[in-house]
């Protein structure tokens, strides 16, 4: 009688590994049958395959940003890559609203002092410099891979104002080379203008002193950020009195940052690059 039991307890054992087993391959198969969907509603290059981008210049998508950001000091309490983000998060938008544009990777290596003995903000560990040169020619070199795969209006747009200069010489140079062809390069100024100048001016309306606003890692800055992606910001760090510049990095006052500050901010760069956008190319045409 025991070993009866034994072998039927045995039997049903094996029974229950193997429906278990099929229902697991029977899960795999229906997964593996269920289309994938594509990234072809993304405007990040990066993201699409070689056909896609093929297919979007054929659809009418000619135009594409060359977001420029880079990795400096920002303050104890915001990451380094601040300007990355935000360039590629904006551009993004950018994007979307233009319609028929694409996003290339953020060009994060920019010019950001003299390395040695460090200048600027390479006196602060974890930021990179690189030569103006090295800079303005990775920005024709890009602008050119772009111009020969089909793209007919490539604009650069900067977040940071140590470079915009170059910007807007390399897009020249790119357009006296390119003189008898249908392909332009356009240094958008209207991006930084407005996440700066404007957006100052938006924040003194409402109250904010300049001590506050600052000029790096400040109110304006941090709240920029948190707009864009508050997991970059120390907010514990933020609400803490910086020291002086020269030691924090921090020029402004930065306690008083919020996401709803920041949109302003955000809601003024697009809206005015996008106008500056449209008005340029317009203007080739």
């Amino acid at each position: 009688m025991i070993a009866v039991m034994l072998s039927e307890d045995t039997a049903l054992a094996g029974f229950t590994v193997l429906f278990r087993s099929c229902a697991v391959v029977l899960i795999a198969c229906l997964l593996g049958s269920l289309p994938v969907q594509a990234a072809t509603d993304s405007v990040q290059l990066d993201e699409l395959t070689w056909t896609e981008v093929r297919d979007a210049l054929r659809s009418g998508a000619t135009t594409v940003i060359i977001p420029v950001g880079g990795s400096e000091q920002n303050g104890p309490h915001m990451a380094l890559g601040k300007h990355n983000f935000r360039a590629g998060a904006l551009a993004a938008r950018i994007a979307a609203k233009l319609g028929n544009t694409l996003v290339a990777p953020v060009v994060a290596y920019v010019p950001e002092g003299r390395i040695s003995p460090p200048s600027g903000h390479m006196r602060f560990p974890g930021t990179l410099s690189v030569p103006e040169d090295a800079f303005a020619a990775i920005l024709a070199g890009a602008s050119r891979s772009l111009k020969q795969h089909g793209f007919l209006d490539i604009v650069l747009i900067g977040d940071s104002g140590n470079y915009q200069d170059i910007l807007k010489d390399v897009a020249l140079r790119l357009n006296r080379e390119w003189a008898g062809s249908t392909t332009r390069a356009h240094y958008v100024a209207a991006y930084y203008r407005a996440a700066t100048d404007e957006f100052a001016q938006a924040l003194r309306s409402r109250g904010l002193s300049e001590a506050q606003i600052g000029r790096h890692a400040g109110l304006a800055d941090t709240s920029l950020m948190l707009a864009v992606d508050p997991a970059r910001i120390r907010t514990e760090l933020m609400r803490t009195a910086p020291g002086p510049e020269a030691s924090s990095g921090v020029s402004g006052e930065p306690s008083q940052s919020s996401a709803a500050l920041g949109g302003i901010g955000t809601d003024l760069i697009v809206d005015r690059t996008v106008q500056a956008i449209r008005a340029a190319t317009a203007n080739r045409r």
